[in-house]
């Protein structure tokens, strides 16, 4: 068992050195250009390998076959092979060179073989698998130009067909070998239309799925659904009652000008990302950073009825978060925190950068909330309140003036009336999601 593990861990090992290689081959000479055409010279590189492999390997059995008679023949393989290596190397010349200089090598080898050897052995039956090929390299936007060189190589297929009959090849080749190049010639074309296009469609995925992972880190998931179903669909929801809350580090600027551009960097982003992994734990949603400030919203885009709960959860996470990280970075942190429930507007904005926002008076309570909360507390609302009620602890802090909206019920949350049976956010990053009873009194 122990020497069949050894076996397969080498095997992996050396499939992960070839597949690194490779990687490293494909990519040569397509830097300085952007994703998009570097994916496209990759693809050219590949096609340009599989060719010159599959042209040595004719060449050499040629070469063995017997060589003074196919001698032209070894010589127009070997030049074609030579000039599909030195694709990588014309890329410094523009995004077309390489792709030009293959089509052109390709349009007139093949004619030169077939000339040779006579269309009996099915040598211009790759001019066929030519377009698929063209849009490959070239890339779709240049129609023209592929338009073009496909009717090059639809009039070489008949011109080869037409005019080098059997009878007049310039080489005398038995049935036997006719048939054998024959077979040759399909399956090159298969195989190499088959390589390039699995390694085409490859980087396609994977340059889809890289998108949708930067989507799906910009903009809730269900809402990235949408719009891939409707692009250019409003994406405008309202929601009875949501939750959202209002975080920001106390005297934060003076902080930074002590720290200098770079500290303050690394440890906003470090905050950043715990809230982040935090908001993913309590199943709530970030909507925006600004600055030092951190906003999220529970209940949306898709409704839950314990949107509070995981607010107040992640509140209560986020203040112990911050204490670590004063602790590990010897600095002086403090969080104010405001929670308001009630009813939301929320949707997509923006065309170039999108956003996914929420509007109405229960965000702009929240924000107010914090401004009036104190260092390291959390002040909630009426209605978080009512709907903590016999779950949380609460410290009542009478009726609070704010602007906007006047004398306010407010409370300061103290934390879970039952520690054994509130949820854990390590239960959640594990992979169960946290889901907190409903209040009483609802």
């Amino acid at each position: 068992m122990l020497r069949q593990r050894l076996s397969q861990g080498l095997r992996s090992g050396r499939i992960g050195r070839l597949r690194r290689r490779v990687v490293r081959l494909s990519g040569y000479g397509t830097q300085g250009y952007s994703p998009r055409i570097r994916r496209r010279l990759k693809i050219m590189n590949v096609t340009a390998y599989v060719i010159a492999a599959f042209t040595l390997i004719y060449a050499v059995q040629q070469m063995f076959l017997d060589f003074q008679t196919w001698k032209p023949v070894i010589l127009i393989n070997l030049v074609m092979a030579a000039v599909a290596l030195s694709i990588p190397f014309l890329h410094r010349y523009g995004e077309l060179a390489g792709p030009v200089v293959i089509t052109l090598s390709e349009l007139i080898g093949i004619f030169a073989l077939t000339y040779y050897v006579g269309r009996d052995s099915g040598l211009h039956l790759q001019y066929l698998s030519a377009p698929a090929a063209f849009f490959v390299i070239m890339g779709i936007e240049r129609l023209r130009l592929i338009a073009a060189f496909v009717l090059i190589a639809l009039a070489l297929h008949l011109a080869a067909w037409s005019w080098f009959l059997q009878t007049s090849a310039v080489l005398a080749v038995d049935k036997a070998e006719l048939s054998a190049h024959y077979i040759t010639a399909v399956v090159t074309t298969f195989s190499v239309i088959s390589i390039v296009l699995y390694y085409a469609f490859r980087l396609v995925e994977q340059a889809q799925a890289e998108t949708d992972a930067l989507l799906h880190n910009m903009l809730p998931n269900s809402i990235v659904d949408r719009l891939k179903e409707a692009p250019n669909a409003t994406i405008a929801d309202e929601f009875a009652e949501a939750s959202v809350l209002f975080a920001d580090l106390e005297g934060f600027v003076s902080l930074a000008k002590r720290l200098g551009p770079a500290r303050t960097v690394e440890l906003l982003n470090t905050i950043v990302m715990a809230f982040d992994r935090l908001a993913d734990r309590w199943g709530v949603e970030k909507i925006k950073t600004i600055g030092d400030a951190y906003m999220v919203a529970a209940g949306l885009p898709v409704p839950a009825a314990d949107h509070a709960e995981r607010m107040a959860g992640m509140a209560l996470a986020m203040l112990e978060t911050v204490r670590a990280i004063a602790r590990e970075r010897d600095v002086v942190l403090a969080l104010r925190i405001g929670i308001a429930s009630g009813p939301l507007l929320a949707g997509v904005i923006g065309a170039k950068r999108l956003t996914y926002d929420v509007w109405g008076d229960t965000v702009n309570l929240a924000s107010r909330l914090e401004g009036s909360s104190q260092p390291n507390r959390v002040l909630v609302s009426q209605l978080t309140g009512k709907r903590l009620e016999g779950r949380f602890a609460l410290e009542a802090c009478g009726p609070i003036e704010i602007k906007g909206f006047g004398a306010e019920e407010a409370w300061y949350l103290l934390g879970p009336l039952d520690r054994s049976a509130a949820a854990d956010p390590g239960d959640a990053a594990a992979g169960h999601p946290v889901q907190a009873a409903p209040a009483a009194g609802r």
